[in-house]
C-alpha cells in the first residue's frame, strides 16, 4: 500500500460509488479451501472505525499483503427489522441507527473502491462467520479495532484463541479512544479514576499529540478469491426488511467517514467558535441549525470520525487563537470526557446497572410500565418533554441539554422510574447510542453516581446534585418562548398561543377549541403535577442518600425492600393530606 500523510478531507471526502456485482449467495463452507494457501493475505474487520483516515488496523492489514479482505459481518440479531419492537427497528437498535450504519458502510465501500478494493459484506453471527473466513482464505493475518465494550470483549477473546490455535497474526490496536483505558487504569494502581480532574492527571497527554497520522492512501491490496461464503453488497434498508416510508420523518443526519469530515472541516472553519465553545450553554431548542457540531454521531457509536484527528485539529486551533476555554467545557473537554467514561466503565464491573454496581447509589425506583411508556413516546402532558422525546423518535438525536431535562423527568425529577428503563430507550433510538457514554450519563442525571461532583460548575455537593431539577415548563420557555420547537414536533399545538404553549392544559376552554387541541382529548393531560412530584422526588432521593450513607453504599435488596415499603407508606400518607386540598383544575 501506498501512504499518503496529506490530511485533508477533501481527498477522503466522495460520493457513492455504483455497486459492484454481487458473488451468488450460498451456505457458509465449513471446509476450507487451499487456494489462497501460498498467498500473503490479511483480513481487517470493520466493526466500529468505518473510516480510511487514520486507521491503524486498515494500515497494518494493507502493509506487505498481497491480498486484503474488509470485511464487515451483518449480524442478523442487530440488524433485522423486528415488527413487535416498540419503533421500526430491530430488536436491538432503532431504524434511524440502522439506516446511519448503512450509510456509513456504503461510504466506507465507495472509499476502498476508489483505492482498488471493496467491502466483502457477510450475514451470520460474528464470531461464527469469521472463523469461517479464516479457514476459507487462509489468511496470515487478522485486524481489527480493540473495543472496550463487553460485548466485543467477550467475542474477541474467542475470535483470537481461535486465530492463534491456527497460526493466525492478532493486531488490535487501541484508536476508537485517545488513551487505553486499561493503561490509565494501571497507573491508577488498577482502579479507573471516578473524578474528571483525577482522570486527567493520570492520564496525562495522548500519545497521538504529536503523532503523524496516516490520513490517507494511494491504494490499497485487492482481495484475493472470495470463495463460496455469500459475499455481497452493502444491503439496503428494504433489503434487511424494512420500508422505505415506514417511518415519516427521518434523521437529518446522514451517516459515513464523507459527511463526518465535511462537518468537521466546518466546524473548525470557524475558529472562534472552537476557541469560545464552553458547554453547558447552548440552546436546546435550536433543531434547524442545532447548537453544537453534532459530531457525536460519527465519533462515538461507528468511529467515522478519528477522535485522534479531532484531537490534533482542535490542538492546531488553540494554537493559533490568543484565549480559549478550557476543559471541562471546551471542545477538547467533551473529547476527554468521553475518554474518561470509556476508562471509568471498562475498569467497572456491572458499569450498566445499580446492582452489583460499585459506583452507582442503590435507590428504590419506581416500577410503572403506563408510565414509562408515556414518556417514551411523547404523551407526559408536558410539551416540552414530549417535543423532546418525538423528535428523539423521529431524528434519533437531540441537544444534550434537551437529554438531560427528558432524563431528569423520568428519573429523579417527576417519575422517580429507574435510569436503566430510560437507558434502554436511548440506546434504541439514539444514533450517537454509545455503551459506556450512555450508561455514564443516565447514572449521573439520575444522580446515582457522583463520580462527576467536583467538576460541575453546576453540582456543590450531593445534596444541591439531587435538588436541581430541570423543569419541564420554564426551562425550555428560557429558550424559546414562542414555543417553535414544540409546534415543529407536537404539530397538535402548531396553534396553541405562546401563552399557553409550555402549559396547555391552563389554557380556557375556548382558547383550546380555537386552537384545534382539547386537552384530554387531541392532547394529553399531565401525567403528574410537577411541583408536587419533584418534592415528592427530592424526599425519596434523601431517604435513598441517607441509607446509602448509612450502610457504607453496602445496600442490598432487603435494605431496599423496606425502604420502599417507608416511601410508599409516607406516600400514602401524603396522598391523603394532598386530596384534603383544593385541586388544580385542568
Amino acid at each position: 500500500a501506498n501512504f499518503s500523510k496529506k490530511k485533508t478531507s477533501e481527498e477522503i471526502s466522495n460520493n457513492f460509488m455504483q455497486r459492484f456485482s454481487v458473488c451468488s449467495p450460498s451456505s457458509y463452507r465449513l471446509n476450507p479451501i487451499t487456494s489462497m494457501a501460498t498467498r500473503s493475505g490479511s483480513l481487517i474487520w470493520f466493526r466500529k472505525g468505518l473510516r480510511v483516515h487514520d486507521n491503524p488496523a486498515l494500515e497494518f492489514a494493507s502493509k506487505g499483503s498481497e491480498f486484503m479482505y474488509p470485511v464487515f459481518v451483518i449480524d442478523p440479531h442487530y440488524m433485522e427489522s423486528d415488527p413487535s419492537a416498540f419503533s421500526p427497528g430491530s430488536s436491538r437498535a432503532g431504524v434511524n441507527r440502522i439506516r446511519f450504519l448503512l450509510e456509513s458502510l456504503k461510504d466506507l465501500d465507495s472509499s476502498l473502491k476508489k483505492l482498488g478494493s471493496r467491502l466483502l459484506v457477510l450475514k451470520g453471527e460474528p464470531g461464527e462467520v469469521l472463523f469461517r473466513c479464516l479457514q476459507e482464505w487462509k489468511v496470515k493475518r487478522l485486524c481489527f479495532e480493540y473495543d472496550t465494550d463487553p460485548y466485543y470483549q467477550a467475542l474477541d477473546v474467542k475470535v483470537k484463541d481461535y486465530a492463534s490455535s491456527t497460526g493466525v497474526e492478532v493486531f488490535s490496536p487501541v484508536s476508537h479512544t485517545l488513551f487505553n483505558p486499561a493503561d490509565v487504569i494501571e497507573k491508577n494502581g488498577g482502579k479507573p479514576p471516578l473524578s474528571y480532574q483525577s482522570f486527567l492527571k493520570i492520564a496525562g497527554e495522548p500519545s497521538c499529540a504529536k503523532s503523524e497520522l496516516v490520513m490517507s492512501y494511494s491504494s490499497l491490496p485487492p482481495f484475493g478469491d472470495v470463495g463460496n461464503l455469500g459475499i455481497s453488497e452493502v444491503p439496503s434498508l428494504e433489503e434487511l426488511g424494512y420500508r422505505d416510508d415506514e417511518q415519516a420523518d427521518w434523521t437529518p443526519f446522514r451517516g459515513g467517514e464523507s459527511e463526518a469530515l465535511k462537518r468537521l472541516t466546518k466546524s473548525i472553519s470557524d475558529k472562534a467558535w472552537v476557541a469560545n465553545f464552553e458547554k453547558p450553554k447552548g440552546d436546546p431548542s435550536a433543531f434547524l441549525k442545532p447548537a453544537t457540531t453534532v459530531m457525536s454521531p460519527y465519533l462515538k457509536k461507528f468511529g467515522c470520525l478519528s477522535s485522534r484527528y479531532f484531537y490534533q485539529c482542535l490542538q492546531n486551533i488553540y494554537k493559533d487563537v490568543k484565549k480559549h476555554t478550557s476543559p471541562p467545557v471546551s471542545l477538547l473537554g467533551q473529547l476527554l470526557w468521553r475518554e474518561f467514561f470509556y476508562t471509568t466503565a471498562f475498569g467497572t464491573p456491572n458499569f450498566d446497572k445499580m446492582k452489583g454496581n460499585r459506583i452507582c447509589k442503590q435507590i428504590p425506583w419506581n416500577e410503572d410500565h403506563a408510565m414509562l411508556a408515556a414518556w417514551r413516546d411523547g404523551k407526559t402532558g408536558y410539551p416540552w418533554i414530549d417535543a423532546i422525546m418525538v423528535q428523539l423518535l423521529k431524528w434519533g438525536w437531540m441537544h444534550h441539554l434537551a437529554r438531560h431535562c427528558v432524563a431528569c423527568f423520568l428519573t429523579r425529577g417527576d417519575l422517580f422510574i429507574h435510569w436503566e428503563q430510560g437507558r434502554d430507550v436511548f440506546e434504541r433510538l439514539l444514533i450517537d447510542s454509545d455503551w459506556a457514554i450512555n450508561n455514564g450519563n443516565w447514572m449521573w442525571l439520575s444522580c446515582s453516581s457522583f463520580f462527576y461532583q467536583a467538576q460541575s460548575p453546576f453540582f456543590f455537593s450531593l445534596y444541591f446534585i439531587y435538588n436541581r431539577i430541570y423543569s419541564p415548563i420554564s426551562f425550555g420557555k428560557k429558550y424559546d418562548p414562542d414555543g417553535k420547537y414544540i409546534r415543529h414536533f407536537l404539530p397538535v399545538l402548531k396553534d396553541m398561543p405562546k401563552q399557553y404553549i409550555y402549559e396547555p392544559w391552563t389554557a380556557p376552554m375556548s382558547v383550546q377549541t380555537k386552537a384545534n387541541c382539547i386537552v384530554g382529548k387531541d392532547y394529553p393531560k399531565p401525567m403528574v403535577l410537577h411541583d408536587s412530584a419533584s418534592k415528592e422526588c427530592k424526599r425519596k432521593m434523601g431517604e435513598a442518600y441517607a441509607l446509602n450513607k448509612k450502610m457504607d453504599g453496602k445496600v442490598d435488596e432487603e435494605n431496599l425492600r423496606d425502604l420502599r415499603r417507608k416511601l410508599e407508606k409516607d406516600e400514602h400518607e401524603e396522598s391523603k393530606i394532598r386530596n384534603q386540598r383544593p385541586k388544580l383544575k385542568l
